[in-house]
């Protein structure tokens, strides 16, 4: 009962973690034994260039040519059919001169992070950095198609959100296979099952992920509440901007991740039971009705197919 109770004092303190900091004994407990990856020195570099009031292009692409291995990468996504080149982009530079720094900056952070997850008992999670492509794209698909001003977070929110999965699966080497059984549990958080296993959860160290890369606090924030739709909607604050703003990536976040099937690839049932419970609340905030997500699924998949 006591280890139960902890467990939904965790989840309802979730908030208290951007708000204000962890006792020593939760952090502790949360991260014991896992190694948080510090940001890569190119993601620092290119932040402070962004910070600039004029940023230097040919400098930032001057960074990423310095890694050629992620500069090539970078080029085969962007002349992948998701962004629509014209023309086949050769040049670091006119890639980010047509994607713009923001994205450019999301796609080598989207890059970076799975570099930096990367060892030996992750190295097989194929189908984990895939389904995250597959959602950042769709997420930015639906920020566009809900009018969002900066669709570019919506993509950073998707690649990020799931992060702290490898590191949770490289200290616990049975984590997916508790994970499987979290999305099977019809009246529990799926991050509460997981804290009563391993005393953490996939969110809360997604969250310090975001935080260390120094993700927007509003994202890494969203990142720790992702499995707490509600609790997070009942208690965000700030003005009404940019409590529209949190709900809508939130939102976004949810259903893209019922439209590309996380649920499933977690799960491997194609019952989602988590979108039972929130779908309503997010068509809600949406202004949308159920009925409108299975053409928004055909949408979405269609375009990334």
């Amino acid at each position: 009962m006591m280890v139960h109770r902890y467990a939904f004092l965790l989840v309802k303190l979730s908030w208290v973690l951007v708000m204000s900091s962890l006792s020593d004994t939760d952090l502790q407990d949360a991260l014991k034994g896992i190694s948080i990856p510090p940001q890569p020195q190119i993601l620092v570099d290119i932040q402070m260039e962004q910070a600039m009031p004029d940023p230097d292009m040919r400098r930032i692409a001057d960074l990423i040519r310095k890694d050629p291995a992620l500069a090539g990468t970078m080029l085969k996504i962007v002349n992948s059919p998701f962004f629509g080149a014209r023309q086949s982009i050769t040049d670091i530079r006119q890639a980010v001169e047509r994607l713009g720094l923001n994205l450019v900056f999301n796609i080598l952070a989207g890059l970076s992070i799975k570099g930096a997850l990367s060892d030996s008992s992750i190295v097989a999670l194929t189908r984990f950095w895939d389904s995250a492509i597959d959602l950042a794209q769709a997420c930015m698909l639906l920020a566009k198609h809900f009018k969002m001003r900066n669709p570019d977070e919506a993509y950073l929110l998707g690649l990020f959100h799931n992060c702290g999965i490898p590191l949770l699966l490289s200290k616990f080497p049975n984590y997916m296979t508790v994970l499987e059984q979290a999305y099977k549990q019809p009246n529990q958080l799926i991050t509460e099952y997981e804290w009563n296993q391993f005393k953490s959860h996939h969110a809360v160290i997604g969250y310090y992920i975001a935080r260390s890369w120094k993700l927007p606090a509003h994202l890494s924030n969203i990142i720790n509440h992702h499995h707490d739709v509600q609790d997070f909607f009942a208690n965000l604050s700030g003005t009404a901007s940019e409590i529209a703003k949190n709900q809508q990536l939130m939102c976004i976040l949810k259903v893209g991740e019922h439209i590309c099937g996380i649920a499933k690839i977690f799960s491997g049932q194609a019952h989602d039971l988590e979108w039972e419970t929130i779908g309503p609340i997010v068509c809600d905030k949406l202004e949308i009705i159920a009925d409108d997500i299975a053409d928004l699924r055909d949408e979405i998949l269609d375009q990334l197919n």
